[in-house]
């Protein structure tokens, strides 16, 4: 049985899914099929690396510091994001707190990303690179509209994947997943509102016609894939971890004592879960090949 791993986007919110990838790591909870969209994406590599603890690092050390992000570094022509995208995909994992790449590596299932091309403003799901030093897949996936220019990749021209595909469920299981666990960073009440910035959106990004398409289109995609997620899972096929209340996530939150409670949120959640998550992968033949038992 091939097992997938979704890991939904949301920037700073995301810091409850460091906290679920923590519990499947002292768990022993791995999957075959790994599909990141934006922040998620980021959470995701560390937990295909099995470096337990990174994450955590991650959201509690580096997303207060001050080089993290912050308007000033949208000013900086060299950046034009309003995260610092050097010191995000450059200087935290290859100096601060180093990513094993050879773990990463040694990964036998596939990991994906998801990200928007702006010419045909449809998803793409590519592979990412398992030795890229400048983690430039993983800006684009990242790469939300405003808040980061686009990120050119492979000749093309990426935004945010959450923008086209935000909750890959279907692209998994058409990839041959015969399961999949889904980790939202919104809460099962969620249903996403039509956003006045994306009216912006469509002057500011008037000469790429698809990706303005796609923005108009973003409320439809998400409640889409929130009602494909609810089907799969009444189906026996989806098994989802999600916030018990996520009305108090923000997206760009820099105190440390919510974004740790966040992470403590995820992690009890996932522990909460884990009995029924191993009976869900157990059941019909068992683990795929990468994947191994619960632990205690």
């Amino acid at each position: 049985m091939k097992v997938g791993m979704i890991f939904e986007g949301g920037a700073c919110r995301s810091a409850f899914t460091a906290g679920v990838t923590e519990a499947f790591l002292e768990h022993h909870i791995q999957g075959d099929y790994l599909i990141g969209v934006s922040a998620g994406a980021c959470y995701m590599v560390s937990y295909a690396s099995a470096q337990r603890g990174r994450n955590r690092e991650l959201v509690l050390r580096y997303i207060p510091d001050a080089r993290y992000m912050g308007a000033k570094y949208l000013a900086q022509r060299s950046n034009r994001s309003y995260f610092n995208l050097d010191f995000i995909y450059d200087q935290i994992p290859n100096v601060l707190l180093p990513f094993d790449y050879d773990a990463f590596a040694a990964f036998p299932g596939e990991v994906v990303a998801v990200v928007t091309n702006m010419e045909t403003g449809k998803p793409e799901y590519l592979p990412l690179p398992r030795k890229d030093r400048r983690s430039t897949l993983l800006r684009a996936t990242c790469a939300l509209p405003f808040l980061f220019p686009p990120i050119s990749y492979g000749g093309k021209r990426y935004m945010d994947g959450g923008i086209t595909d935000p909750i890959p469920v279907a692209h998994a299981l058409e990839a041959g997943c015969d399961k999949v666990v889904v980790i939202l960073t919104q809460d099962r009440r969620y249903i996403k509102s039509p956003e006045p910035v994306l009216e912006v959106g469509k002057w500011r990004y008037r000469h790429d016609r698809n990706f303005v398409r796609a923005l108009d289109e973003r409320t439809m995609r998400y409640n889409g894939a929130l009602a494909r997620v609810k089907r799969y899972e009444e189906e026996g096929r989806a098994f989802v971890i999600a916030p018990k209340d996520s009305r108090r996530y923000h997206r760009l939150e820099r105190d440390p004592k919510v974004l740790e409670q966040w992470f403590l949120d995820g992690y009890h959640e996932a522990l909460e879960h884990m009995e029924a998550l191993r009976i869900f992968l157990e059941e019909d033949g068992g683990y795929g090949a990468s994947t191994v038992s619960v632990g205690d």
